[in-house]
């Protein structure tokens, strides 16, 4: 049994629920026992976490603009995505090559992947010479 004010929650038979937009919800199990609790509003928290060191990731950058040709005048940052400054699929393949040549790493496909931001690349890059090391 499960009662709820301006969402909906979702129980399975170890009693967890998940909640979305929840105020108050209470929760029974076959009568036995009730838990009842008020979810408060919370500010969202942002938390960043840089592995690698920012000589990597500047390099990175220049890497990543010369690759797909940017005027000098472009922001790259940590946080920019490879799409976000028109890069394709080709393009991020020579990009990868690129960083493997530059730092003398060799990147797996299934690695490279998941390299969706500039920072991304950046930490895979310390990873593997960490790992190398």
């Amino acid at each position: 049994m499960a009662a709820t004010t301006g969402a909906s929650v979702s129980i399975n038979s170890r009693l967890t629920a998940r909640a979305s937009s929840l105020k108050l919800a209470a929760l029974s199990n076959q009568g036995r026992s009730t838990l009842s609790f008020r979810l408060r509003p919370q500010t969202a928290r942002l938390r960043v976490s840089c592995a690698a060191k920012s000589e990597t990731v500047e390099k990175v950058c220049q890497i990543v603009k010369k690759q797909l040709a940017l005027p000098n005048d472009t922001a790259v940052t940590g946080e920019s995505t490879f799409v976000s400054l028109g890069a394709d699929s080709l393009d991020t393949v020579e990009i990868v090559m690129g960083l493997e040549e530059e730092f003398g790493i060799s990147v797996e496909e299934d690695s490279a992947q998941s390299i969706l931001t500039v920072q991304d690349a950046a930490d895979l890059i310390e990873k593997l010479k960490e790992k190398d090391a």
